[in-house]
C-alpha cells in the first residue's frame, strides 16, 4: 500500500464529517490491519475497482452512527435502524467517491455500499492485499477508516 493511496481516504473523511456533519475527527496512527474483523459495531463496506482494486471500509461504534445519522437526518436517533444504516452507507459512499475524485489516475469504478452490523462482524479484503487501519476520535466517539487497494499489473500485450 502506498501513502499516495491512503491519503486521499484520509482527507475525504475528514472533510465529510467536517462538511456534512459539522464534526471534527482526530486521526490517530495508521497501522497494518492484522485480520478480518472491524473494529467497531457498524460498518460501510464499498469496493474499488480499476488501474487499481481493493476495499474501503468505514467502521463505527454505535454513538457515532447514531449521532451521524441524527445530524443528517435532523432527529435524534436511539437505535440502529434502516435510517442509521442509509446513513453510513451515504457517509461511506462520500469518502469513497471524495478520495476517487482524488485518485483520478487509477480510474477507479466504487460498488454500491454494504452496510454490516453487529460486533464480531467480518470484512474481506481482497487476499493480495494488506489493508490499512487508520483510527479516528471524535466529540461523539471513536471510529477507523480501512482501506485495502492494490495495483492491477498491466496486461502484456501480444
Amino acid at each position: 500500500m502506498k501513502a499516495e493511496y491512503i491519503n486521499p481516504f484520509i482527507t475525504s473523511a475528514v472533510n465529510a464529517f467536517q462538511t456534512v456533519l459539522g464534526c471534527e475527527i482526530r486521526r490517530g496512527v495508521p497501522a497494518l490491519k492484522a485480520n478480518t474483523k472491524p473494529q467497531y459495531d457498524i460498518s460501510g463496506v464499498i469496493g474499488l475497482s480499476g488501474s487499481a482494486v481493493g476495499t474501503v471500509v468505514l467502521s463505527f461504534s454505535s454513538n457515532v452512527a447514531l449521532q451521524a445519522a441524527g445530524t443528517m437526518l435532523l432527529t435524534e436517533m436511539t437505535e440502529i435502524n434502516s435510517d442509521v444504516i442509509d446513513a453510513v452507507g451515504e457517509l461511506t459512499n462520500m469518502v469513497a467517491g471524495g478520495a476517487k475524485a482524488q485518485l483520478e489516475h487509477l480510474q477507479l469504478s466504487i460498488s454500491l455500499p454494504n452496510v454490516i452490523t453487529g460486533l464480531g462482524h467480518e470484512v474481506r479484503f481482497p487476499s493480495n492485499v494488506t489493508p490499512i487501519v487508520i483510527p479516528f476520535d471524535s466529540d461523539w466517539g471513536p471510529l477507523t477508516v480501512e482501506v485495502g487497494l492494490s495495483e492491477v499489473p498491466a496486461a502484456v500485450l501480444v
